[in-house]
């Protein structure tokens, strides 16, 4: 049986959550959801995603906060980040080797970087 590949989706909005969860899921992932950041750090260690996204701005570590342990622990995942904010400013802080989707974002463009970052 093939594997289907884990999608880690963090947001603190209930409704983008599931949103994105349900979008994820139709493309064939397994999806793992957390409402904050420190949620998400309590279980990384049982699981093994293909692919993660964040949103950005989010109480407590912010997606970037994440970024920065994840890179300082030598966990490198690929990270999709969704904000709402100047992709610039995001993009300055979290380097270039990061992919950054404005909200609203397409269905496309996230099919996209998941067919990049966990193909199936």
């Amino acid at each position: 049986m093939p594997h289907t590949p884990l999608v880690c989706i963090i947001d603190d909005d209930p409704s983008v959550r599931s949103a994105t969860s349900s979008l994820v899921r139709s493309f064939g992932y397994a999806v793992c959801a957390f409402d904050s950041a420190e949620a998400f750090l309590a279980e990384r260690a049982r699981l093994t995603p293909a692919c993660i996204i964040c949103d950005v701005q989010m109480p407590g570590l912010s997606g970037i906060d994440l970024h920065d342990r994840l890179t300082a622990a030598g966990d490198r995942p690929p990270i999709v980040f969704i904000t709402a904010f100047s992709q610039e400013k995001v993009r300055q802080r979290a380097g270039q080797d990061t992919v950054i989707l404005g909200k609203p974002f397409a269905a496309e463009a996230l099919a996209d970087c998941l067919s990049r970052f966990a193909p199936h």
